[in-house]
């Protein structure tokens, strides 16, 4: 059952008041940390395996290649491994891998993704380790997130803790730009978080000013399409009255009233592209538009596209009427309609989920690794664990460090592997002894 949910502040404050007392680990738990330690080369030499096979969204024989080669690891490991289609969504498809362990325990739900956004012809390719450093794309986002859960259901099936973890490991292949439908793009990682009563999210690392720290809401990523349309006629009419303003002014207008009044804790919205003229268009991909026009006709048509992101689903619902109020208040000649596509919706903090991270933080001061922090919402994107975090209590970030997600020359922090699994593997370990009462 999940926990009430409780403002950010607090719960960011809470994480610093009821710090646990330090501890050491188990001789089980510290087996677990040295076995990680030692397989570190192996789990580097399959990073550069997943890593030089190119795995865009939209290469989705690419991304088949990816899961064949991550399916034995997991079968090695005593997991039931299931490849799920997803061409009806215009995609490759997820690989999921099921490991039954003691009755009554909690049950873990591990997310990450195959996919990247660096398609065949994106010019980044291949992999370079250069000391603690390697270079390639999707390394860290989200390729070394999968290491991470590899290396450490290993640690855990050669200490013995693997034996009684119910889990399911959720590697999807689209998380960088979901199929369509949504439903039915992850309607196989809504069933399994319905399972499950934790989910744990292996994306990056986050740090600030020095420190680790745990990731316990991400906020939302919406689309919103604005369209506005003008009586046309000579420049020379422009503000007189019964001639209208053009639709360009009323573009600007609707941008600027949104730049100005809507503002607030958790919210951004940014306009991505934008033209005016007579005509203007967007493309049906929405990625590009289109105009032409003179400097004395009055112009008849105006677009925008761009993101909302928000930290709550009420914050969306309240933001949204807000912008199609201002939307609906028009200059003279003209009209405006504004059209939202709800796509990865808000994980927001709830106390379910600072109660996790403070199971997470244990682990870290028993291993001498410090106490971590909470990291801002409004730092982090969206992602896969967002669709589930209305069913099971949730944290991120439990992948590798790096530097330059989404950009040529993305990297990763090489011994932040061998951390954040160790890491997860106490973690789990624990998890997995604790009883969970059913509904």
């Amino acid at each position: 059952m999940r926990l009430s949910r409780l403002p950010l502040l607090a719960l960011v404050a809470a994480a610093f008041v009821a710090t646990p007392a330090a501890a050491q680990l188990t001789e089980t738990e510290q087996a677990m940390a040295t076995s990680v330690e030692a397989g570190f080369e192996q789990d580097v030499a399959l990073l550069e395996r997943i890593v030089v096979q190119n795995s865009g969204t939209h290469n989705h024989d690419g991304v088949r290649k990816v899961a064949h080669m991550l399916a034995p690891e997991f079968e090695a490991l005593g997991f039931k491994v299931e490849w799920i289609d997803q061409s009806a969504a215009g995609r490759a498809g997820h690989l999921f891998a099921r490991h039954e362990g003691k009755p009554g325990t909690t049950k873990m739900l591990l997310i990450a993704h195959m996919d990247t956004v660096f398609e065949p012809d994106s010019g980044f390719e291949g992999f370079v380790r250069e000391g603690d450093i390697a270079i390639g794309p999707g390394v860290g986002d989200d390729k070394g997130g999968i290491v991470v859960i590899l290396a450490a259901l290993r640690a855990m099936k050669a200490a013995g803790t693997l034996a009684d973890a119910n889990i399911v490991v959720a590697l999807t292949g689209d998380e960088e730009e979901a199929g369509n439908p949504v439903d039915l793009a992850r309607a196989d990682l809504v069933k399994a978080a319905e399972w499950a009563d934790v989910a744990l999210d292996f994306e990056g690392l986050s740090r600030m000013d020095g420190r680790d720290m745990g990731v316990i809401a991400r906020r939302s990523a919406n689309n919103w399409t604005l369209r506005v349309t003008a009586a046309s006629g000579h420049s020379s009419g422009i503000f007189g009255e019964g001639v209208s303003y053009g639709a360009i002014y009323e573009l600007a207008r609707i941008l600027d009233r949104f730049r100005q009044e809507l503002p607030e804790e958790n919210l951004t919205f940014n306009v991505g592209v934008a033209a005016g003229g007579t005509p203007a268009e967007i493309s049906d991909d929405g990625l590009s538009v289109g105009a032409v026009g003179k400097t004395n006709i009055i112009p008849s048509s105006a677009v925008a596209r761009g993101d909302l992101r928000t930290i709550s689903i009420e914050q969306t619902d309240r933001i949204a009427a807000a912008m199609q109020a201002i939307v609906d208040d028009n200059l003279p000649g003209t009209d405006a309609t504004i059209e939202f596509a709800f796509r990865y919706p808000p994980m927001p903090p709830t106390d379910g989920n600072l109660a996790l991270f403070d199971k997470l933080n244990a682990v870290s001061i028993d291993m001498g690794l410090g106490e971590m922090g909470i990291y801002p919402p409004a730092g982090r994107g969206a992602g896969d664990i967002n669709f589930v975090a209305h069913l099971a209590d949730g944290i991120a970030g439990l992948g590798p460090g790096g530097t330059r997600s989404h950009a040529p020359g993305e990297t990763i922090n090489l011994p932040t592997l061998t951390r954040q699994a160790q890491r997860a593997a106490v973690l789990m370990s624990r998890l997995a002894t604790e009883p969970v009462a059913r509904d």
